[in-house]
């Protein structure tokens, strides 16, 4: 067994125009200054993290990790969430999500994934000058508008976008191969990835690609109903990130999954910072622990109610009160009496 690392805390929720939320070294010291041992960094905006820079220059890059490391900080993994959900958007979705990229490819979807692309190309080559092994990202949708079947699904067209999702993804998985780096798609809701069956369907569409990874959040499974404990059972040897985000399910006779278009402090299923939501992280921590996993334990803050400050500082104890420092011995060893092969087979009668 392996004991967790942590606790790390994912910055996207934190970074802001102020101090000390506004460069990486300022906010990366605050993580320390309250508890935290790592960092997980989003790549979206080059004036925190440069990731072009840090995919065509090692140097860049240790000198990221070099400064973190003079206040307490290690790199946790990068995120390339927003440009990740960018690799595969229904045209429905493109003015939304046409934030999500830089001014000179907006209203050009081709020039938009390639773009998104790319930057994939660069995490997988930043990881690896930053010796990560885990990566963090969104699959992206072609078939989320389809989620519920009314109108019914024409027969195919689910196999379909998963074939298109996979014809994407995999010369990015390949090269995150080359890297040595295992590509983490979180489960998400308005990702074509946002349950286990659909895991398995794009796992089925890429031959089970080796570095087509899980990144492991609770928060999003509880919210559909998913066993999330069991779900650690099924894909424990893909699972290779970890989120730890907490969320509530309050069902009434108004409101269920759907929210019913409620801002998320009304919804029936809202995010909640550490201990305050119906997660049992108990049995997850142990569960992970007991499946070997290697990977760090991150806060990802998201609450409707609670300050973000207060939530981090709560989180980091939290985390570091629930990780497993697993044993190097059997509780029984004391009673143990010592046996060969020969004592073996004459207990058995043989």
């Amino acid at each position: 067994m392996k004991t967790l690392k942590g606790p790390g805390i994912f910055l996207a929720q934190f970074l802001g125009d102020s101090a000390p939320y506004n460069d990486l070294l300022s906010i990366s010291e605050w993580a320390s200054s309250i508890g935290f041992k790592g960092v997980q960094i989003p790549t979206s905006d080059p004036t925190i993290f440069d990731l072009q820079k840090a995919a065509e220059s090692k140097t860049y890059a240790q000198e990221v990790q070099g400064q973190l490391k003079e206040v307490g900080i290690e790199i946790t993994e990068l995120s390339t969430h927003l440009q990740g959900q960018l690799i595969a958007v229904h045209p429905a979705y493109d003015q939304l999500f046409d934030g999500f990229a830089p001014t000179e490819v907006r209203n050009n979807p081709k020039a938009r994934t390639e773009w998104a692309t790319q930057q994939l190309i660069y995490a997988a080559q930043a990881s690896a000058n930053l010796g990560l092994t885990e990566h963090a990202t969104f699959s992206g949708s072609l078939l989320w508008h389809m989620v519920y079947p009314w109108p019914q699904r024409p027969s195919g067209v689910v196999e379909t976008g998963f074939k298109e999702l996979a014809k994407r993804w995999i010369p990015i998985l390949n090269e995150f191969d080359r890297n040595g780096v295992d590509l983490c798609y979180e489960i998400h809701p308005g990702e074509d990835l946002h349950d286990g069956i659909s895991y398995e369907r794009f796992l089925e569409a890429t031959d089970s690609h080796p570095r087509a990874c899980l990144l492991y959040d609770p928060s999003h499974l509880l919210l559909q109903g998913i066993d999330y404990l069991s779900y650690i059972d099924h894909y424990h040897e893909r699972i290779k990130m970890f989120h730890v985000k907490d969320a509530e399910f309050n069902p009434d006779g108004k409101q269920g999954v759907y929210g019913g278009y409620s801002s998320w402090i009304e919804r029936a299923g809202r995010f909640r910072s550490l201990g305050d939501g119906q997660v049992d992280f108990k049995s997850i921590f142990s569960k992970l622990a007991a499946y070997d996993f290697n990977g760090w334990a991150v806060m990802e803050w998201e609450c409707a109610l609670k300050s973000s400050e207060v939530g981090a500082v709560e989180g980091a104890k939290f985390i570091r009160e629930h990780i497993i420092p697993v044993t190097e011995k059997a509780f029984d060893d004391f009673a143990a009496t010592g046996t060969d092969e020969n004592f073996n087979r004459n207990i058995l009668g043989l």
